[in-house]
């Protein structure tokens, strides 16, 4: 399968209790401060021998939230390695701002708009992120990052999280759903 399938976590309790799993807040915590909501979390699976991959991008590009206290925390549940997909990033990039991207709609491109950087990617500068099973990476809502198919005869299988502070709201001033689970709600910008 594809495609994203969004807010996991109100359907699966194993998703739920990943997502607010002590070990992986803590750490969220120090990345966006302590009021923090579940933002969203799909399972993101490559399937073996497929050319589904993801395009250099920045999450942050399409959410329309004022603030970019946002991260993703991506767990490996199988492995994640070059040969089976797994995520480049661009080290430091989260620190040129929002850039301007272009809508491909790529039929293998898993993002639902087929987003991409309009400018050349300096690839020697990307670092793999190589993870064991269990193992975690975390990104930035304006990090650069991608990743290529996968080659392996496996599948692989990794729960994407995002993470929003209440510190903020939607552009658009409408209300948005997410689940609170640290700190102060702000029920002003959120349903939780």
């Amino acid at each position: 399968n594809m495609h994203y399938q969004s807010k996991i976590h109100t359907i699966l309790k194993s998703a739920y209790e990943l997502a607010t799993h002590q070990n992986i807040l803590d750490i969220v915590e120090k990345v966006i401060g302590p009021n923090i909501l579940l933002h969203n979390t799909t399972y993101i699976i490559k399937e073996p021998q497929t050319p589904a991959f993801v395009s250099w991008h920045q999450d942050l590009t399409y959410w329309g939230f004022d603030s970019d206290r946002v991260v993703t925390a991506w767990v490996s549940l199988n492995g994640s390695n070059q040969d089976n997909g797994c995520m480049r990033f661009i080290i430091g990039s989260h620190n040129e701002g929002i850039v301007d991207h272009k809508e491909t709609y790529e039929k293998n491109n898993m993002l639902s708009r087929g987003q991409v950087i309009k400018d050349k990617i300096d690839e020697s500068k990307s670092i793999i992120v190589k993870l064991k099973p269990g193992e975690m990476s975390l990104h930035h809502g304006k990090l650069f990052h991608s990743s290529e198919r996968n080659r392996s005869k496996n599948k692989r299988v990794g729960l994407a999280i995002r993470y929003i502070s209440s510190d903020m709201r939607h552009q658009s001033g409408s209300k948005v759903y997410s689940h609170h689970i640290s700190g102060k709600k702000n029920t002003d910008n959120f349903i939780s």
